[in-house]
């Protein structure tokens, strides 16, 4: 039995006009390299959710100790570990001082040492990492192993050591915390500049004469800055929480100044009095934040490095 083939005829067929002034139009918008992160951070809920908790830990941190009519160090016996209530939001400790004033201020004592712990492990961090890679050869070695050295020892048994020596205080802490603290900034920027170094800019660069200090300030930092921001929104909770253990130890912030650490030690005595909240809120501000910060990190770990976008 024979098919028959349809025919086709040029009746089935639309020609379509082009316009040729339109033939290189482009049709999805361009967006900067910060504007394409953000988009992707904001797909990140996670990340978003950290970054929220973050900014209003900041806020109340500036807040917090204003809202409140009590202060943060009257001392009231009468009032001494009273539960939560409309007058104490957060209960009082064993003085009678009230919980929510002390539990906002030590929060900006704590974001305070994180804060600039981070800021100053970064700056060093920058400066030694770049230097050394950009220079390589001997110099690179040398720089290197003093790191090595540096990362093998101890890091809370240094900090300890410093805060023993130079006596408890805020100065101290930050000193203490900044001294190998910055190693691992410096070990990142290393890397990333060994990366970048070879590149065909650079290059050009120093054909035309550029000196080290440009090239690493004006070609090599910005291209690595992804990474910087990503070490430093997790150099961060690991400050905070190094504040908390030294003055929990009783090495860190001391009386009649307040901190997250100092109130969890004052809370340790109380546990079985059934004086719960004395504990619980610095305990889990210190969690949350904490939390707050690593899921940011890794967010923006997505968000700035090209190849894990999705």
């Amino acid at each position: 039995m024979s098919r028959t083939e349809p025919t086709i005829s040029d009746e089935l067929f639309t020609r379509r006009k082009v316009d040729k002034s339109q033939a290189e139009r482009v049709v999805r918008p361009s967006i900067s390299y910060w504007q394409a992160a953000w988009m992707s951070l904001r797909k990140n809920k996670l990340a978003m959710a950290g970054l929220i908790v973050m900014v209003l830990l900041v806020v109340m941190a500036i807040i917090g100790p204003i809202i409140t009519p009590h202060s943060v160090t009257t001392q009231l016996r009468t009032n001494a570990n009273q539960p939560p209530s409309m007058d104490h939001w957060f209960g009082t400790d064993s003085l009678g001082r009230d919980m929510f004033a002390r539990t906002w201020y030590g929060a900006r004592i704590s974001l305070f040492v994180g804060f600039m712990a981070a800021l100053i492990d970064c700056v060093i961090g920058i400066i030694y990492g770049g230097v050394s890679a950009y220079k390589g050869g001997r110099t690179d070695n040398v720089m290197m192993r003093i790191v090595e050295v540096l990362y093998g020892l101890p890091y809370l048994l240094v900090v300890i050591l410093l805060m023993v020596v130079m006596g408890p205080g805020l100065f101290t802490i930050i000193v203490a915390l900044t001294v190998t603290g910055w190693v691992g900034m410096a070990r990142i920027v290393r890397g990333q500049v060994l990366q970048l170094k070879t590149n065909e800019y650079v290059l050009a660069s120093r054909t035309l004469g550029g000196k080290a200090s440009h090239i690493i300030r004006k070609a090599l930092l910005p291209n690595a800055v992804g990474a910087i921001i990503v070490q430093m929104t997790l150099t961060v909770p690991t400050a905070i929480f190094a504040e908390a253990f030294l003055s929990f130890l009783g090495l860190g912030v001391q009386a009649p100044f307040a901190s997250w650490g100092v109130m969890a030690e004052d809370a340790l005595g109380t546990l079985t009095s059934g004086a719960w909240w004395r504990l619980f809120f610095p305990a889990f501000f210190i969690s949350i934040t904490m939390f707050a910060f690593n899921v940011l990190g890794d967010g923006l770990q997505d968000a700035l490095d090209p190849k894990l976008r999705r």
